[in-house]
């Protein structure tokens, strides 16, 4: 059996100093979580947390085709950004499905980071430069740079003394500068919570720095560190997609409900195949579902109709810590898919009722 080497991120040693319990995920040693999951995702909720998602690839891209080769590679229009901007994509691939998610950040004038999932990151790379036949300038920083994500609606008030860029910053934009005395950290009004904050990019050298300046500044506010299990419950809660769960190389964009980030105003890898989708409809769609009788959903459970026909998968699926309901999504046939439709999700042979929601499930 093939042992696959687990990669460590700069900051390991800080979360086991922590008490963070860590974990193999997407080829690289994780926090998983620190004080427990709950405890965590409501500290984030309604206070700030800081995540460390150093696992993240990043690329980046100059020169004059840059653009181009990113509108034929991505689904949304990249066109439509300016410098200090940033979007959501995806990259399709040739069979309907998508390749990887990711986000598109316009930095400069013919400059682009593209930032990927680490699980996907050399099957990423290799599809970026294979598809780079115009000569763009595309170098990996992955390995170089480190992420914290400083997440929750106290996380401006806690980090904006750490730096003199002026953080009341729109969603999805992007601004670079001097942060905790470090330069060229560029920060970014993102993250995958839906509980608001930033996302800080910085080179691994200057980690330590970083990282005992958030702490100080954490003090201020009762921060907590926060682990890659709350972070995926959080991200349910606000019905977004995880790459390997909700989404693969088999799933179409258009039956994710992806259908927004994906435009037909320009050609791009498989555009015409989808494009053929959208027109002839889907025949199935990943769908929110909140459980009516006890029990929990989890990745892979069948979904069956009130015959007890299977008509579906679940993707994703938890307690949900802020709503104390049992929450998940999955796919279903389309004609199941309207929202207060009675589905059944299959637990230990057993059917256990549930109804079809419209997402996000946490509105906040």
């Amino acid at each position: 059996m093939e042992v696959l080497d687990i990669k460590d991120i700069a900051l390991k040693q800080k979360h086991i100093d922590l008490g963070a319990k860590m974990v193999p995920f997407a080829g690289f040693n994780m926090p998983l979580q620190y004080t427990g999951l709950t405890d965590e995702h409501l500290n984030v909720r309604n206070n700030v947390g800081v995540f460390d998602v150093s696992h993240m690839g990043e690329f980046m891209l100059k020169g004059e085709g840059a653009l181009e080769l990113i509108q034929r590679i991505t689904s949304n229009d990249a066109s439509k950004l300016s410098i200090g901007k940033v979007q959501y994509s995806c990259f399709p691939n040739n069979e309907g499905g998508i390749v990887d998610d990711l986000l598109v950040y316009m930095l400069g004038e013919n400059e682009y980071m593209l930032v990927v999932n680490g699980a996907n990151l050399d099957k990423d790379w290799e599809w970026v430069t294979k598809h780079n036949t115009n000569g763009v300038t595309i170098e990996n920083h992955s390995a170089n740079i480190s992420l914290l994500a400083v997440q929750g609606p106290n996380a401006q008030k806690m980090i904006q003394p750490l730096t003199n860029m002026d953080l009341d910053m729109v969603y999805y934009t992007v601004q670079k500068g001097v942060f905790a005395g470090v330069d060229n950290v560029i920060i970014s009004s993102t993250g995958y919570t839906g509980a608001g904050g930033f996302e800080v990019y910085f080179e691994n050298k200057d980690a330590e720095t970083i990282w005992n300046a958030i702490q100080e500044a954490g003090k201020v506010v009762d921060m907590k560190m926060a682990g890659l299990a709350c972070r995926d419950t959080l991200r349910l809660e606000m019905g977004f997609c995880l790459y390997g769960n909700d989404i693969n190389d088999t799933t179409s964009p258009l039956e994710a409900g992806l259908g927004w980030i994906t435009k037909f105003t320009k050609d791009f890898v498989n555009s015409d195949e989808l494009k053929k989708q959208k027109e002839e409809g889907v025949t199935k769609k990943l769908v929110g579902f909140e459980l009516i009788d006890r029990g929990i959903p989890r990745h892979d459970y069948e979904i069956a109709d009130s015959a007890g026909n299977i008509i579906g998968i679940v993707t994703s699926g938890t307690m949900a810590p802020s709503l104390g309901k049992a929450i998940g999504m999955g796919y279903v046939t389309t004609e199941n898919a309207k929202v207060d439709t009675e589905i059944y999700i299959v637990i230990r042979n057993k059917q256990i009722k549930a109804k079809v929601v419209k997402m996000p499930f946490y509105k906040g």
